[in-house]
């Protein structure tokens, strides 16, 4: 049911639309973050939040299923984003119709994924990872992983967590 290890957990936007781009989506996503947090349904280890996709290392808390914090997380922020483009952006929410028979509008792809990090080495190979992923001729968002705000590489170059609530990857280990 549960799950001891740090997880590496990624979801991406329906057909890696570029949605996250603006600042107040991205916003969405670290509340409900700092609201899984303080509730204590997870531990967050490190994060990055990119145009179309996040990717984040967490840890799901005793007494709360993993499957049921992912689902409970990407349902609750897409529907915080639908609520936002139904009211300021109508014309952006027809591209995420999709008609199914349990939802009109999908914001996440199905089926996000999560791998349990079972060593050290492991766990700083995807910190790089996700602290790298801003830079380079793919993105270009950043000259250095701290100078981009949507992650948590300031918190591990400098110690500042504007979340308030990350916890560093060597206090698991």
């Amino acid at each position: 049911m549960e799950s001891n290890y740090l997880q590496f957990f990624t979801a991406t936007i329906l057909e890696w639309k570029h949605l996250l781009k603006q600042d107040k989506y991205k916003a969405i996503i670290l509340n409900s973050l700092q609201f899984l947090v303080t509730q204590k349904r997870i531990k967050l280890f490190a994060y990055v939040i990119m145009p179309n996709h996040i990717h984040l290392i967490w840890q799901i808390q005793e007494n709360h299923k993993p499957s049921n914090v992912q689902r409970d997380f990407l349902k609750y922020t897409a529907q915080q984003i639908r609520f936002d483009l139904q009211n300021h952006h109508p014309q952006v929410l027809e591209h995420f119709f999709v008609g199914a028979k349990d939802r009109a509008y999908q914001i996440w792809e199905r089926n996000a994924l999560s791998i349990d990090l079972y060593s050290r080495k492991v766990i700083e190979q995807k910190l790089d990872y996700i602290h790298l992923n801003p830079l380079g001729n793919k993105w270009n968002l950043a000259k250095t992983p701290e100078e981009y705000p949507w992650s948590s590489a300031l918190y591990y170059e400098k110690g500042i967590d504007s979340l308030g609530v990350l916890e560093h990857y060597m206090d698991f280990c």
